[in-house]
């Protein structure tokens, strides 16, 4: 066996485990599960690229770093306005100001109906907001891997995280109901 072989091989071992987080993280900030897959490939092949660079004892917030900017870079080109974290603060306080029996088939179609809304609000939020959610709440990584994928620091990754929770809220807020008159 070459050594080569044996990178792969580690590789293989390590990473190729985390292909659901990655998939789910593109998915996600990407918002199609096609291009998703190409931007899960393109990441890949950056991360073989440079896995001998590697020297954590993690590699899922390794591999989520790269996917996050491969998605990035992909929106980038395609859809730059969602990526401009600069009118990130003004963005957000418009939009709160707007804003401002488990077999049974009824309430499976209710748990159905919910989860659809809340993947439609969680889909609606900027894709600063978004990722440390999906980071967060859906791969459960600790603030601090969310941190290093992000690349900013912890507090702002705490202030992300409550701003899209509040942003959550909002859109998943029972509508007032309306009275017969």
């Amino acid at each position: 066996m070459n050594v080569a072989d044996d990178g792969q091989g580690r590789f293989a071992a390590s990473v190729l485990p985390h292909l659901d987080a990655a998939y789910n993280l593109a998915r996600w900030l990407v918002r199609d599960a096609h291009d998703a897959q190409d931007v899960v490939q393109d990441a890949l092949v950056r991360a073989l690229r440079h896995f001998d660079g590697f020297r954590g004892t993690d590699p899922r917030p390794w591999l989520l770093a790269i996917v996050r900017n491969a998605a990035l870079a992909w929106l980038g080109a395609r859809r730059p306005a969602e990526v401009d974290f600069s009118e990130l603060e003004h963005e957000l306080d418009a939009a709160l100001a707007i804003g401002a029996s488990a077999n049974d088939p009824e309430t499976l179609a209710i748990q159905r109906a919910e989860r659809r809304e809340i993947d439609a609000a969680i889909a609606a939020l900027p894709v600063a907001f978004r990722e440390v959610v999906v980071l967060r709440e859906l791969e459960e990584l600790s603030y601090r891997d969310i941190a290093r994928i992000t690349d900013v620091p912890i507090g702002t990754v705490m202030s992300r995280l409550s701003r899209a929770r509040n942003l959550l809220a909002v859109a998943l807020r029972p509508a007032p109901a309306r009275t017969l008159s």
